[in-house]
């Protein structure tokens, strides 16, 4: 059994990630900004935890004692072309999808060096290494993700500390259903963005992302970076087999 923080429990891969790795009978320290949102979950802890608050990180690492694994999931999102998108916005995407999960692997990474032993697991997503019109804010914090999680794995090799970066594609969780949009006047981009909108069928429901990451938490060993999904599969391989002087979205 192994102690599990996570970020953004309160609904999506996040309460699906506590609900099943609390089955697998792990003690789970489920995590929210607003803890009454984790009141129905059968774990061992709820905390509030506020990923760009300071403060909050702090007591909900010192409240939840020894952690194994932190699963970094918390983030959010918005649409819009880059000229449209407004950089209150953007600021607001690094402060929770990247700067919020570095603050919390600060806070637990003392005690995992102090044990030797560790295991940090970032939720990043298939956009943390492809781009689509429309997701520029959002997939520049995954790749922010991505690059610090890099230097991360690097700078804990023989600490006993491991690095994994679990990549979903798109998933049910409704947060795509109706994302916020930002579009200029009579919208020059119309065409370019399209309606946004993604096929269900090309969807992982959250249970099934929560499984993989479960899995990843309880191998032996994890590799850097994991696809989640067949969309994310499909996606990545492409992308690594694209030419590096054009736009992947392009070919």
């Amino acid at each position: 059994m192994a102690s599990i923080l996570i970020t953004g429990a309160s609904k999506g891969v996040g309460r699906a990630t506590a609900v099943e790795l609390a089955q697998r009978g792990h003690r789970v320290i489920a995590t929210a900004r607003d803890p009454r949102t984790l009141d129905d979950l059968d774990v061992a802890l709820r905390l509030r935890l506020d990923v760009t608050d300071q403060e909050s990180v702090d007591a909900a690492v010192a409240q939840a004692g020894e952690i194994d694994t932190l699963v970094s999931n918390a983030g959010v999102i918005f649409a819009a072309a880059v000229e449209a998108s407004p950089i209150a916005e953007i600021e607001r995407l690094y402060e929770q999808n990247t700067v919020g999960a570095i603050r919390v692997v600060q806070a637990v990474l003392p005690q995992m060096r102090q044990r030797g032993k560790g295991r940090l697991l970032f939720v990043s997503s298939a956009a943390g290494r492809t781009v689509r019109p429309g997701n520029a804010a959002y997939a520049a914090t995954k790749w922010a993700l991505e690059g610090f999680g890099e230097a991360l794995a690097l700078e804990l090799e023989g600490f006993g500390i491991d690095v994994t970066l679990a990549q979903p594609g798109p998933i049910s969780t409704g947060a795509l259903d109706d994302v916020l949009t930002y579009r200029l006047p009579g919208d020059p981009y119309a065409a370019v963005l399209g309606d946004g909108r993604i096929p269900p069928e090309a969807m992982s429901t959250p249970e099934e992302v929560a499984s993989a990451i479960a899995d990843l938490v309880e191998l032996d060993t994890v590799p850097l970076r994991v696809p989640i999904g067949e969309v994310a599969k499909q996606v990545l391989a492409a992308r690594d087999a694209a030419p590096y002087d054009r736009p992947f979205a392009r070919l």
